[in-house]
């Protein structure tokens, strides 16, 4: 199972604790050291109900939806001593869990098995290490 489960599982968890009539709210925390060019050197992450705190990560990405603009908005943030080999890895396992949260959200199986087979067409051109 790769890191990108283990998020995905917490804040599934996360969620599932949320409950509707009392609005129950929860925070995602992500703090960034910076050098003086503003890069950052350091970065962990905290989710409160999820049992994780100050966990250290090299690389994060986060999408959200702007439904007024109906576009995605992100941020991608990386440390510096981030090695390449392992970006490749982190950016390859994004492409399979997005093919996984594709099907789930849309049903469409065969739409899905496509991004799959590009994500391992990623990983052979990208002759990433597995």
């Amino acid at each position: 199972m790769c890191k990108c489960d283990d998020l995905k599982n917490t804040i599934i968890q996360i969620l599932a604790n949320y409950k509707i009539n009392d609005m129950k709210k929860t925070q995602i925390t992500i703090d960034i050291e910076l050098d003086e060019n503003n890069v950052p050197e350091k970065m962990t992450w905290n989710a409160e109900d999820g049992g994780i705190e100050k966990e250290e990560t090299k690389a994060t990405m986060i999408s959200v939806w702007d439904d007024a603009k109906k576009e995605a908005l992100r941020i991608d943030l990386w440390t510096k001593d981030m090695p390449v080999d392992d970006m490749k890895m982190f950016l390859h396992q994004i492409l399979i869990s997005l093919s996984n949260t594709y099907e789930r959200a849309t049903g469409e199986e065969d739409v899905a098995q496509w991004m799959e087979e590009m994500a391992e067409e990623f990983a052979q051109k990208a002759a990433i290490k597995m």
